[in-house]
């Protein structure tokens, strides 16, 4: 069985998708650490972001043990990954490793931001998960200020708007939700409340 989890920077996407993964004993990708992996060997090979031939080389040679590296999750690593995710060629690249772990038994959970729409198209079950701007920007600015970060709210609400920008605006693979997605909104909701409906969603499908 495959969970696809799309949707958009700190909508609760990967909390729900590990959470989900977790309880149904599933494997679980997230495939952002992908991008982050690439944009983090493009910059440790003294490269451009920006140079695609380097993101390319970068995602076809990526050493798949890497991904829990912790320094993906370090501020501004996200921000170069959507850089190096514009790339068609990487995008490409990368494509076959997450089809192969989406095959995974019993099933998989993969949360990103083109698993419905581009990597796992046939998909069991497809999630869109969002929230509002502000509410997005709340939950990643008090995320930030745990870690110690010296963060403004009104600079977090810039950062995100402009991940946005570039992950719709992008010719590959832009996020959106697929036609068939569940929309989840989380804006009002907690984790445990997402995660029941997204249970609750996902049961029906299992016994349908």
């Amino acid at each position: 069985m495959i969970i696809a989890v799309d949707g958009p920077a700190a909508s609760g996407k990967g909390t729900l998708a590990r959470r989900l993964a977790s309880h149904y004993g599933f494997a679980y990708l997230d495939t952002g650490a992908l991008y982050r992996a690439v944009a983090r060997d493009v910059r440790a090979a003294n490269r451009n972001l920006r140079d695609e031939a380097a993101a390319e080389e970068a995602a076809r040679n990526l050493d798949a043990e890497t991904l829990k590296d912790p320094f993906l999750r370090d501020r501004g690593v996200g921000e170069a990954a959507s850089i190096v995710a514009r790339f068609p060629m990487v995008r490409e690249a990368l494509r076959d490793y997450q089809r192969s772990f989406a095959r995974r038994k019993p099933g998989a959970v993969l949360d990103g931001r083109d698993i419905g729409t581009v990597v796992c198209p046939d998909a069991d079950v497809k999630l869109y998960v969002t929230a509002g701007l502000e509410e997005r920007a709340r939950r990643r600015f008090h995320e930030l200020r745990a870690k110690n970060f010296e963060v403004t709210r009104a600079e977090i609400l810039e950062q995100i708007r402009k991940r946005d920008e570039r992950d719709k605006g992008r010719d590959a693979s832009p996020l959106t939700r697929a036609p068939d997605a569940y929309l989840l909104d989380t804006t009002d909701l907690d984790i445990e409340a997402a995660f029941k409906s997204a249970v609750e969603l996902i049961d029906e499908i299992i016994d349908s």
